[in-house]
């Protein structure tokens, strides 16, 4: 360990370090001053006096959250990838002057100090390095002769560009320049340091510093009081006290035994490891539904969340057959009020069991998730990477742990129009300092699960996004299932005293296709073909995709196809021949 790693590790343990004119003074963990760190101090009193006047930031170092080091780890491990980045992108038909837009995330930038941080080890363990002078990645392109794809091809190149962690800051701006009047901007950051509750936050203050910096008027903003190192601080103090002991007790008894395996049917074989490849789906529900879903839920003393929850989980109880089944759902991870307005990751799921034997009605299961929901609320602050790590479930690359589904409804505190940006709403404008903007559509970290179900707020309407991984589902499966998800609403609402099996989930389309077009069986077969030559032409076709399907268990085409010639060949070796009659 170097000298400026020694300084780095006291710092990170609570040692505080500065100069007093010739004098090194110390502060905060006195019980760390050892004698022989002391010596050491003594003995390098002259270069570390003169570390601290060149580096003023050289301590500024601090432990990461539990979620945020395994956000680390996982980039660790796949360090090109860009699946954790979050975009956020606007097109601006309006002339603005490059170096307004460069001064308002500078400025943006100073008021969170984890956006200018970088996160390298130290000792073999990540952290968080903070840096007051670093310069602003902030990059112009003129743009002017391309077309809309090669725009589009650029913003999606830029987006999935892999952050290096260690050594480069966590924000970059791009400034696309189309024509005088036309410009679009790109922010993108990793997720380590950004979430959903921070898009909020900071779609808001970088509006209000626009404004501020186009007028002249100095701008409104509060003081940002406390940091992310204030919640790293309070989060490690929390699960190390009896609270937090509580918490764990908690989730250990909630999650003990074997934790089930959601096993969706998918249009493509699970890869041996995740991929992260995605792609999202969008459905707005309609207005009388959705006003029908608020009445149900009033009714039931419940929230609008538990009622769209409890209807997702019975579609996958519907498609899967399990009835005991995990979903996952993030927390804004910002239950003390201090942390309401800083930016950083703070997001936390809980695991959210479902019982679904018996075949209750939806009633009945709704008061189920409803008293799931509250316990979990209430138990929410434990962290959900440090539970995983104690309670040691059996990985699978192929899989995330514990649970494979994720369920959430974003609502907007800042400005219900910040919604916006994360909406497929090509037309949509928002104000943006006194500006009106266009939210660009950009990828959101889809494919992180097999499926992530959000109910996304707008206004007083509601947009589902269904985020899926695409290397198991085919777009096509992902219509069909969001459509599956609006009959079922349907069904609840118009009677929900149903019984789980019996609400309805076939669409229209889907039950006259099934009563009018497939009992129409006349076909006009080859009459050179047997069946069995058709069906090994097919295999050849389409190998890998699903041809059987009973109860938990998939053919694919080649699966079958193989079981079929292996079982000709052993029915040939009993004496099997043509004609010959075979029982089943």
């Amino acid at each position: 360990m170097n000298l400026v790693e020694f300084l780095q590790d006291l710092s990170i343990k609570g040692v505080k370090l500065w100069c007093d004119g010739d004098k090194l003074r110390t502060g905060g963990s006195q019980e760390l001053l050892t004698p022989d760190v002391i010596a050491q101090l003594k003995q390098h009193k002259t270069e570390i006096l003169q570390l601290l006047r060149e580096q003023p930031d050289l301590l500024e170092v601090y432990p990461l959250s539990y979620g945020q080091k395994a956000l680390w780890f996982l980039w660790n491990l796949v360090p090109n990838s860009g699946a954790y980045n979050i975009s956020v992108a606007i097109q601006i038909s309006y002339p603005v002057d490059v170096k307004v837009w460069h001064q308002v995330f500078q400025k943006f930038r100073e008021r969170h100090p984890i956006l200018g941080s970088t996160f390298p080890k130290l000792d073999l363990e990540p952290i968080q390095k903070v840096h007051q002078n670093q310069e602003l990645d902030f990059l112009e392109i003129d743009a002017s002769t391309w077309s809309q794809n090669e725009l589009q091809e650029r913003l999606l190149k830029e987006h999935y560009h892999p952050f290096a962690l260690d050594t480069d800051s966590v924000m970059r701006v791009r400034h696309f320049t189309r024509s005088e009047g036309e410009q679009i901007i790109l922010l993108t950051i990793h997720h380590i340091a950004w979430d959903g509750r921070s898009i909020d936050l900071s779609m808001t203050e970088l509006s209000k510093l626009y404004q501020a910096q186009t007028s002249g008027v100095k701008g409104s903003l509060p003081l940002v009081e406390y940091t992310y190192k204030d919640y790293v601080r309070w989060q490690k103090e929390m699960v190390d006290s009896t609270q937090g002991e509580k918490l764990w007790s908690y989730w250990q008894q909630k999650l003990a035994g074997e934790l089930p395996v959601l096993n969706l049917h998918t249009d493509q074989p699970r890869p041996p490891i995740q991929t992260f490849r995605g792609s999202a789906q969008y459905w707005r529900l309609p207005e009388e539904l959705n006003q029908q879903l608020r009445n149900l839920a009033k009714k039931e003393n419940v929230t609008l969340y538990m009622v769209l929850l409890a209807a997702f989980q019975i579609l996958l109880y519907r498609y899967t057959g399990q009835e005991d089944i995990l979903v996952g759902s993030v927390t804004s991870g910002r239950s003390q009020s201090e942390f309401a307005s800083i930016v950083g990751y703070f997001v936390n799921p809980v695991v959210l069991r479902a019982n679904l034997s018996g075949n209750e009605s939806f009633r009945e299961f709704l008061t189920q998730v409803r008293h799931t929901v509250l316990e979990a609320l209430e138990h929410q602050d434990y962290p959900f990477a440090l539970l995983v790590e104690r309670l040691q479930p059996q990985r699978d690359p192929s899989r995330s742990p514990i649970f494979q589904v994720a369920f959430a409804l974003l609502q907007f505190q800042q400005s219900s129009e910040n919604s916006k940006f994360l909406l497929n709403q090509r037309e949509s404008s928002v104000n943006f300092g006194g500006i009106e903007v266009t939210p660009l559509t950009m990828p959101n970290q889809e494919g992180l699960f097999d499926l992530d179900l959000e109910i996304i707020q707008d206004g007083s309407s509601l947009v589902a996004r269904l985020k899926y991984c695409t290397d198991l589902f085919a777009a096509s499966t992902i219509t069909r299932m969001l459509g599956h998800f609006q009959t079922l609403l349907e069904g609840i609402v118009t009677n929900p005293q149903q019984k789980l099996g019996q609400l309805p989930l076939m669409t229209r389309p889907e039950l006259d296709q099934i009563l009018v077009e497939w009992n129409n069986t006349k076909t006009d077969y080859p009459i050179d073909k047997c069946i069995h030559q058709l069906f090994e032409e097919q295999a050849e076709k389409t190998p890998d995709a699903v041809a059987l399907v009973f109860e938990q268990q998939s053919l694919t085409y080649s699966q079958l196809n193989t079981k079929a010639n292996q079982l000709a060949h052993y029915l040939q070796k009993l004496g099997v021949v043509p004609e010959t009659l075979v029982g089943i």
